[in-house]
């Protein structure tokens, strides 16, 4: 039968399934472009037809199709695997493994069980694991992974002082009912704990304050050494503290470098093992996000992708499964990663609405320590209402306005709003790659002042940089070339110096969106807008007037406190200019 997995050349091709294409996907079936996409999968075509918008018209379009014969055969998919319980016979001694323990840990840091055990048969997928920790009264289940020749992990996150007990439980019975303590003190200097909602914004657990300015290179962690650590060295000087990377490699436009390893042993010439996966690529991986949260940024790491030529978009529902359980079990110890169950979720043709709900619990299954979750939408929105997501993750609707939307989002879902992708600063010729660093800056201003974050992206050509490589930092990373984040670090500071450190809509003007702190700090954004004075209006009380020039990083402030009433604020006429209204 047609499903998702068909291309829209071979509905197209068969008389009863193309006249469902026409009737239910005109736009698509019916356009000159038509030609163009009959290699893409039916299931991804759909996210481009406002009509199959709904689940419930989509699955009438399913229904359609499935009744007609498709003679295209398919490989199935590959099953689950259940646990072996005879992988040790009876003769081997129950919590007979050698097991280490470190004596002690601090808050916020990863405590890890190491366990000596048995490396026969194939234990990525034969061999259950995991503990149970006791720690002030309470109980938490953490699952295990094997990290190959023979060595098995178990990774909590220290999320609470005091002393801490555990029990293994497997079905290799000399890994089950290993036992021991350990003991977690104060927090090293600088840790402050995975980040968490905090209203309509963040802070990590301790109580600091993060505001998630945020940058993207997908696929940095899949480039060679020296460029990953060049990365790094650019993220040192940076300000942002969120970076969007993917645990899949990406193939799409600049990305046409094979990677060194994969999540799965093998490559893209001889297949992959997708019964096993390769410890040495998730070690490296652990280290980049190490020295992420060094940097003070958070790992936003996105889950699942489109943009695929191994096919890893397409595993089927067991392999993505037995995935994404290894992947958060490895992960989820480190306080600064961030889940991102998808970038772009309804251009993943093998995948609709269940598929993301189910692999949503696997992730909350797993997650022993509620680590933030959100996915990412191409064009429709996802229903960011539902329970197991934290925050709000979207790209532009817009060419133009996306960022002017935040606070009705806001109102909405009654979540944090964060554009991870606004479009990107740069000069290639797709249409999300090129805008300035003006108008990079501006989008960020814009989410600001109505409450939200907006997150960086760059994309210049490097043949325009006299560069002779294809190194993208929106995708592999690198050195950035933009103007845009020395304006971003600017406004950042001004975020930091409001009470509480964040801003949030407040009532206003027609033609300008104010922000701020209501009763203390109003800040009103002109943004393409060049007015030469603005009269604004006072509250009781004494207040001091800033001038800041948003491009050029200035503060001018007014002379003297001002009372309540009307006082005119003379502007320079140019644009990117902001008033900001301080209680004295």
């Amino acid at each position: 039968m047609f499903d998702r997995r068909s291309t829209f050349g071979e509905a197209l091709d068969n008389p009863a399934a193309r006249a469902v294409l026409e009737r239910l996907m005109p736009g698509v079936a019916a356009s000159p472009m038509a030609v163009q996409y009959r290699d893409g999968r039916l299931g991804t075509l759909i996210a481009i037809v406002p009509a199959l918008e709904s689940v419930e018209a989509r699955e009438a379009f399913w229904a359609e199709l499935a009744e007609i014969d498709d003679d295209v055969v398919r490989s199935p998919y590959a099953p689950a695997i259940a646990p072996d319980p005879s992988y040790e016979s009876v003769a081997v001694e129950r919590g007979s493994a050698t097991v280490s323990v470190p004596s002690s840990t601090t808050l916020w840091a990863p405590l890890e069980i190491r366990i000596e055990g048995p490396s026969h048969g194939n234990p990525f997928v034969d061999v259950e694991l995991d503990a149970v920790f006791t720690r002030g009264g309470s109980e938490v289940r953490v699952g295990g992974f094997y990290d190959g020749d023979g060595e098995y992990v178990i990774r909590a996150l220290a999320d609470a002082e005091g002393d801490w007990s555990f029990v293994t439980r497997s079905t290799a019975r000399s890994l089950d009912g290993l036992t021991g303590s350990v003991t977690v003190g104060a927090a090293a200097e600088g840790a402050h704990g995975p980040v968490r909602v905090d209203g309509f914004h963040f802070a990590h657990a301790d109580g600091t304050r993060h505001r998630p300015l945020g940058t993207t290179a997908y696929a940095w962690t899949h480039q060679p050494e020296e460029l990953q650590e060049q990365t790094l060295a650019t993220l040192a000087e940076a300000p942002f503290t969120k970076m969007r990377m993917c645990v899949f490699p990406k193939s799409y436009l600049y990305n046409a470098n094979e990677p060194e390893d994969f999540p799965f042993p093998g490559s893209l010439a001889d297949g992959f093992d997708l019964e096993r996966f390769d410890p040495a690529h998730f070690r490296r991986l652990e280290q980049r996000i190490v020295q992420l949260g060094e940097l003070g940024i958070e790992a936003d790491l996105i889950l699942f992708h489109a943009y695929d030529r191994w096919g890893f978009a397409d595993l089927g529902p067991d392999v993505d499964d037995r995935y994404l359980r290894y992947v958060v079990r490895r992960l989820s110890g480190f306080a600064n990663v961030w889940w991102s169950m998808a970038n772009e979720y309804d251009l993943l043709w093998a995948k609709d609405t269940p598929d993301w709900e189910r692999l949503a619990a696997i992730v909350g299954e797993e997650d022993a320590f509620g680590h933030l979750n959100s996915i990412h939408n191409c064009r429709p929105f996802y229903d960011y209402s539902q329970p197991w997501i934290t925050h709000v993750s979207v790209q532009r609707v817009d060419v133009y306005r996306t960022a002017e939307n935040t606070d009705e989002w806001r109102e909405r879902w009654g979540k944090p709003v964060v554009i991870d992708e606004c479009a990107y600063e740069g000069d290639i010729d797709q249409g999300w790659g090129n805008i300035t660093g003006e108008e990079m800056v501006r989008r960020f201003w814009e989410g600001a002042v109505r409450g939200g974050y907006v997150g960086h992206g760059e994309t210049y050509l490097p043949s325009a940089l006299g560069l002779e490589d294809e190194v993208l930092w929106w995708s592999k990373g690198g050195v950035l070339h933009g103007s845009s984040p020395d304006r971003i670090r600017f406004l950042e500071e001004r975020l930091a110096e409001a009470p509480g450190g964040v801003w949030d809509p407040l009532p206003g003007d027609w033609d300008v969106p104010w922000g701020g702190v209501e009763g203390e700090v109003r800040v009103g954004y002109f943004g393409f807008n060049r007015p030469r004075f603005r009269n604004v209006l006072l509250t009781d009380g004494e207040w001091t007037i800033d001038v800041i020039d948003t491009w050029n990083m200035t503060v001018e402030t007014l002379p003297g406190t001002h009372g309540a009433g009307s006082v005119r604020v003379e502007l320079p006429g140019r644009q990117f200019m902001a008033i900001r209204i301080s209680r004295a």
